[in-house]
């Protein structure tokens, strides 16, 4: 590309040079009217080796035609008096063989810029073209007056220009500086100037190149238009480092500067006529440069404004949370997972389907309310419109080639709509007998009543048979009281026996005489209104089953058994009077035994492979080749096998033998309820719909058929299954290949302590995929099951809601993934295993698709009980619990009841102390007492002496 770009540009210039000469020539010429006058371009011209030149010849002065012819000769240095001819306007024979190829190819040509003007192009100048050249023009006077040649001197030097940088590829982030540096050299001998300019090309180098800042052959320095801005902000920069060297500096690296960058030198001389020609030019290698944006995170949310009710306005914004500072973001409306509109950053609006001629009716209007906020507008909502509506948000940047360049997208949760019904009638559907069951030849009477407020309503009865899910139009009566009876049921072969009337004005009696079998079934009464505010009626349904019973009885297991009968002979007056009968007798006794019919069910069982791109679509037929006669309804289940060692079944789907689906176990998330669906195309086959085929669907799928059988008292019995054949699904290579290390690990852990499991990568694919792992286990007393899912956008999704608190999963590292079991009990034992999955984004719009997928080896966890410690031995022993729960207590008493002991000897003591004081008191006063008495009784001795 570059060396045609090169090509291309010297071209132009040698003409725009040309041009300039032409132009001096007018400019400089003195005319002389009547003389004639040649001149060419003043030489000496030095020109490089390889590269184009371009000489001018002009005429003045001429008589004639306007339009002059012009003969180019040159004579060699090899032979400077040898004339060699090379191209003439005149003669096409002109040019001497040396020239006669040069001419043919066009590498030398001569262009006309006037009748009188011509320029000689030697596109690829060779050594051996230097010379001195000569124009000649042929005369067209009347006589020879004046010159009719003339000769300038053109030198051929050698190419000594380089131009090298050394090709890289660098990865930056938006806003890192960068600094190139180029090495720009000449060894010319004669007085040249060099320019050197920065390009850069994007999409591949398959666009036009980019200037970004050149410096000139005058020493100036000119920014590219793009960078115009940046360059008064010194954001850009070029400068010279040395006589060779010059650097491209850009401080801050906008997502728009991706791309290749190559440096360009082209070297100049001053010709004699002053004018500066380039003379070489040459480009260095190129560096690859990737910026990863700096993405701000940002969230998406949706905002409603609607009362919900039919008829009035909805309005629905998107609103982003987040996000850099104007942000160029591009909004896009799904409605039930379908898009219908989406508005770009440069808000041009695309519509879906019916939703542009909706808004085209003025019915719907989408918008951009703001830089962060998108607006669906539904003026008049309609029951159509209810649903599930999500806004997905992308933040984008425009590269040069026009296109948008995703950074991130995010998508908001659903907002769901659901119409505000107006204020509901209740409506009862019974039989007139309160019994759903009659027999055949029997009268059906159903009575349906309507309550709410007294206002005029009609209704309409449908029946939908057993085994059938498209209902049958019965009877109807309008708000006028005019009966339409349906096809089925009006006709001849009825003789009149459906009959609908209204018994009061919100009852109504639909009544069916001489029932047959096919009018088993559901019976559905839909009451309408008519709404004065409303676009559409309003209406409600209720429904009954109702059975009609065979007179050709069907017996059931209940009624298996012996059975006799007793007849007695009365006298006619006995019954009367209580006699008892003249004779009885007993018959013989009759067995009823009841036998399932045989099952004659026939499954294709011819096994097959499919192999399938990545994302793409397919379908897995269930085929059924016999059946067995009779009202008999079918099962179908569809099991599906990973390609996974020890891969167990897993059932998909069940369509059961009254058309009611169920999912599996392991397919309950929405992304396989999305994926996964079965279809009853004809009453002998059934197809799996597999949508956006990934590396996780690979595997053997098969159908189980269920033959099953309803009796006339409700209850169904199975007579026989059959498998269908193995459909293995492949997947064609992608060029993904995840290879998980198959190190065999064990690991021994004690009792309430924390382990993690590691789960590797033995390489990294791609730079723009994305990886999954999920972990399983196989632990005793239980079987394998999903512990936790780390998703590719990196959301976990566990098991079971029970583990989030035991376990994490988390990514180390590119190539590791870890499970940390927190708080490890016994019954973590076992095995454990990893799957890695590698997704990457498919189709237009474009999605994650797992592509590839590998297991590790089975992991063995040992869980060692925990050495019990003085609290566990404790705690574990009830007596020595008991013990020390009581002991205190027992101490606490003793210690109470050796107080109160100490206590009452001390009172007892300190009593008898009192006491023997008190009584040693009174005998030192009986002392005193007897001492002075004794002394009385002397003194009175004496005295009586005396």
């Amino acid at each position: 590309m570059l060396v045609t770009l090169l090509g291309r540009e010297r071209t132009v210039l040698a003409q725009m040079a040309g041009i300039s000469y032409v132009a001096s020539f007018l400019f400089l010429t003195k005319l002389s009217i009547g003389q004639r006058e040649v001149t060419v371009q003043k030489g000496p011209l030095f020109r490089a080796e390889g590269y184009p030149v371009s000489i001018g010849c002009n005429v003045t002065g001429h008589q004639g035609p306007s339009e002059q012819h012009f003969q180019w000769s040159v004579y060699l240095l090899t032979n400077p008096t040898q004339e060699v001819q090379i191209i003439s306007t005149k003669d096409a024979a002109f040019s001497y063989a040396v020239y006669t190829q040069r001419v043919r190819s066009g590498d030398i040509y001569v262009e006309r810029v006037q009748g009188n003007s011509v320029l000689l192009h030697i596109s690829k100048l060779q050594m051996k073209d230097a010379g001195e050249y000569e124009c000649h023009t042929p005369n067209t006077d009347e006589k020879y007056y004046g010159s009719y040649s003339a000769k300038t001197n053109l030198v051929v030097i050698p190419d000594t220009l380089s131009a090298t940088m050394s090709s890289q590829t660098l990865g930056k982030e938006e806003g890192e500086p960068l600094a190139l540096t180029c090495e720009a050299s000449k060894a010319t001998a004669q007085h040249t100037h060099l320019s050197v300019t920065w390009y850069l090309t994007q999409d591949g180098g398959g666009s036009q190149a980019t200037e970004i800042i050149s410096l000139s052959k005058d020493f100036i320095l000119v920014p590219g238009p793009f960078y115009t801005e940046r360059f008064a902000a010194s954001d850009v920069q070029l400068n010279k480092l040395g006589p060779t060297s010059f650097r491209l500096s850009i401080e801050r690296l906008q997502y728009s500067d991706q791309g290749q960058l190559f440096c360009e030198a082209t070297e100049w001389i001053q010709d004699p006529d002053e004018n500066w020609m380039f003379i070489t030019k040459k480009q260095t290698d190129q560096t690859t440069l990737r910026i990863q944006p700096a993405v701000k995170d940002f969230q998406v949310n949706i905002t409603a404004d609607s009362l919900f009710a039919e008829g009035k306005p909805l309005e629905l914004v998107c609103l982003v949370v987040g996000s850099g500072r104007d942000p160029q973001l591009q909004g896009i409306w799904f409605f039930n997972g379908t898009e219908i509109a989406h508005i770009d950053a440069g808000g041009v609006l695309g519509l879906k389907n019916d939703y542009k001629e909706r808004a085209s009716q003025g019915e719907l209007q989408v918008s951009k309310l703001g830089p962060k906020a998108f607006s669906l507008k539904i003026f008049s909502l309609g029951p159509e419109d209810e649903g599930a509506y999500r806004c997905v948000v992308a933040e984008v940047m425009k590269t040069r080639t026009g296109s948008w360049q995703v950074f991130q997208r995010k998508q908001s949760p659903d907002s769901h709509v659901h119409l505000r019904k107006p204020a509901a009638r209740s409506v009862v559907v019974c039989t007139k007998n309160k019994q759903q069951v009659v027999w055949e030849g029997e009268t059906l009477t159903l009575l349906c009543k309507a309550g709410g407020a007294e206002s005029p309503l009609s209704v309409s009865w449908w029946h939908i048979p057993r085994d059938q899910t498209q209902p049958e139009f019965v009877a109807g009566m309008g708000q006028d009281g005019i009966v339409q009876l349906g096809a089925s049921y009006g006709g001849p072969s009825y003789h009149g026996n459906t009959r609908l009337e209204k018994v009061d004005w919100a009852t109504f009696q639909l009544e069916i005489t001489f029932t047959a079998i096919t009018d088993s079934g559901t019976y559905e009464c839909r009451v309408s209104e008519k709404s004065w505010n409303q676009a559409r009626d309003l209406s409600w349904t209720q429904k009954i089953s109702v059975t009609v019973k065979s007179l050709v009885h069907d017996a059931t297991e209940e009624e298996t058994g012996v059975y006799q009968c007793e007849a007695e002979v009365y006298d006619r007056n006995s019954l009367y009077n209580n006699h008892p009968p003249r004779a009885s007798a007993i018959s013989h006794p009759l067995r009823i035994a009841v036998t399932l019919p045989e099952s004659k069910l026939k499954v294709n069982s011819r096994s097959q492979v499919q192999e399938l791109s990545i994302n793409s679509n397919t379908d897995i037929e269930c085929s059924i080749l016999s059946r067995s006669n009779g009202n008999l309804q079918l099962a179908i289940i569809w099991y599906f096998s990973p390609i996974s060692t020890n891969a167990s079944w897993l059932k998909i789907l069940e369509m059961d033998q009254t058309n009611v689906i169920k999912t599996g176990d392991e397919f309950h998330t929405p992304q396989r309820k999305q994926k996964f669906h079965t279809e009853k195309v004809s009453q002998d086959l059934f197809q799996l719909h597999i949508l956006n085929v990934e590396d996780s669907d690979r595997g053997k799928y098969h159908c189980a058929v269920e033959e099953w059988l309803l009796s006339t008292n409700g209850t169904w019995y199975k007579l026989g299954e059959k498998k269908s054949g193995l459909t293995e699904l492949k997947l064609k290579p992608t060029g993904s290949k995840v290879r998980v290390s198959k190190v065999y690990w064990t690991e021994n852990v004690t009792e309430h302590r924390e382990v993690a499991i590691r789960c590797s990568l033995e390489s990294v694919g791609s730079p723009a995929a994305l990886y999954s792992v999920m972990w399983y286990s196989n632990r005793e007393n239980s079987g394998g099951k999903m512990l936790v899912h780390l998703q590719h956008d990196g959301l976990l999704e566990y098991g079971e809601e029970g583990l989030r608190r035991h376990l994490h999963c988390y990514r180390s590292s590119p190539t590791d993934f870890v499970l940390k079991l927190h708080q490890v009990e016994m019954e973590d034992a076992g095995m454990y295993w990893c799957r890695v999955a590698e997704w990457q984004l498919h189709g237009h719009p474009s999605k994650w698709i797992n592509q590839a997928s590998d297991e590790s080896q089975r992991m063995m966890l040992t869980v060692l009980p925990s050495e019990p410690t003085l609290p566990s031995r404790i705690c574990s022993s009830a007596p020595l619990l008991y013990f020390l729960f009581i002991c205190p207590f027992v101490l606490l008493l003793l210690l109470l009841i050796s107080l109160l002991c100490l206590y009452w000897k001390a009172r007892k003591l300190s009593t008898l102390h009192s006491s023997t004081q008190k009584e040693k008191a009174l005998w030192v006063d009986l002392k005193e007492a007897g001492g002075v008495t004794a002394n009385r009784r002397e003194d009175e001795e004496e005295d009586e002496g005396d």
